[in-house]
């Protein structure tokens, strides 16, 4: 779709070129195998020491036995990196 309205505005003058190579998209993600067997080897009491809820680690859970992706939520993906369980580097 994005390609098509970029060769009308090339058509109608709007825009002098028009590229029709592939967009290059980066992807950021969560679900690294390292990160994905810290959820699942994390004990609740250790996670409820934390401050964090018992119903996120066990939904965090179930996400990273799926073999969909998963992605942290921006709160506790902060509170992760805080409390020095992910590295800042980390997407």
């Amino acid at each position: 779709m994005l390609k098509a309205r970029e060769l009308s505005h090339h058509l109608v003058g709007k825009r002098k070129a028009v590229e029709f190579m592939k967009p290059a998209y980066v992807i950021e993600r969560d679900d690294s195998n390292l990160l994905k067997k810290k959820i699942i080897d994390m004990p609740y009491t250790k996670w409820k020491k934390m401050g964090f809820s018992k119903s996120t680690l066990h939904y965090m859970k179930q996400g990273t036995r799926s073999d969909k992706p998963f992605a942290l939520n921006s709160h506790v993906k902060e509170r992760l990196l805080n409390l020095k369980l992910l590295k800042r580097d980390f997407r």
